[in-house]
């Protein structure tokens, strides 16, 4: 088990057994607290975020690139204490706590009846935004999940967040595509984290001027269903409040082969996430390497 993994088992340990039941103030401090000790210890998920965040803010100094990783830090800690907290929340503070811009673009989008897919960068707490979309506008949707080990971990997981009224299903297993068509073919909603690839076989696409690799899944759903594509990103403002954008759709382009669609489809998703994360980087939570000059080749994605 790596040490990421270490962190992550040992954190949803501590998020179930006392997190949860812990005051907002509370709650609040001990994150900032572990945050503070973890980016303090530079380890290599410290590092990497530097090294992200140097592709994001280019010419950003040492003393920056230390500001935007604690920063960082924080808001990845803060994400993990609201996240465990989240199923003691009442309704309406679920429903305080996000404030959406262009919300309408998804709510014609669902009122057509041809599905939606919204698309998001792993930034802020998409958690909060998931629970706020099944709490305030009482939309259930469908997302999917990395098959985290051990498995009690992942039942976990998928617990918390089936308890939070949304349809989890695994990664891994070559079924996930198929249900998440047919739900979009039904006219319902699909959220996906997708700004880094995990199957190795996603879309190249230019990404704060170097390449990346990002999953094709929402352009091909796109494709196939006929369901709308919406980036979306989110962003903290101040201690109580979450914000976000519902960016324009993204086309399926008229001509060219699917790979040609995917790959214009999957570069538009990358150019959205990017605006989001270049006015927010401190809340974009990329701890892994993500750029292909910054993977092992002999190791693939880590």
């Amino acid at each position: 088990m790596s040490a990421q993994d270490r962190l992550t088992d040992a954190l949803y340990g501590l998020g179930w057994s006392a997190v949860k039941k812990l005051p907002e103030p509370a709650a609040a401090r001990l994150g900032r607290t572990i945050a503070d000790l973890a980016w303090k210890q530079r380890g290599k998920g410290v590092q990497r975020l530097e090294s992200n965040y140097a592709r994001v803010v280019p010419g950003a100094g040492p003393e920056r690139l230390a500001e935007l990783s604690r920063a960082g830090m924080r808001s990845y800690l803060r994400y993990w204490m609201e996240s465990f907290r989240l199923p003691a929340w009442t309704e309406e503070e679920i429903r305080d706590g996000l404030d959406i811009k262009d919300l309408h673009r998804l709510t014609e989008g669902m009122a057509a009846g041809k599905g939606v897919v919204l698309a998001l960068p792993h930034l802020a707490n998409w958690d909060l935004a998931g629970a706020w979309v099944t709490t305030r506008l009482a939309i259930p949707f469908t997302t999917v999940a990395e098959r985290l080990k051990p498995e009690t971990l992942y039942d976990r997981f998928v617990a918390y967040r089936e308890g939070l009224g949304m349809e989890v299903l695994p990664h891994s297993g070559g079924t996930a595509f198929g249900t998440l068509a047919r739900r979009l073919r039904d006219g319902g909603l699909v959220c996906l984290v997708a700004d880094r690839d995990l199957s190795a076989s996603g879309v190249e696409v230019d990404f704060f001027g170097d390449t990346a690799r990002m999953p094709a899944g929402p352009a091909l759903l796109a494709q196939q269903t006929g369901a709308l594509l919406l980036p979306v990103t989110l962003w903290y403002d101040g201690p109580h409040m979450m914000r976000g954008r519902v960016h324009p759709p993204v086309e399926v382009p008229e001509s060219g082969t699917r790979a040609e669609k995917t790959s214009v489809m999957t570069q538009a998703l990358a150019d959205a996430f990017a605006t989001g994360i270049a006015d927010h980087p401190q809340d974009w939570h990329m701890l892994q390497r993500l750029w292909l000059a910054d993977l092992d080749p002999a190791k693939g994605s880590t």
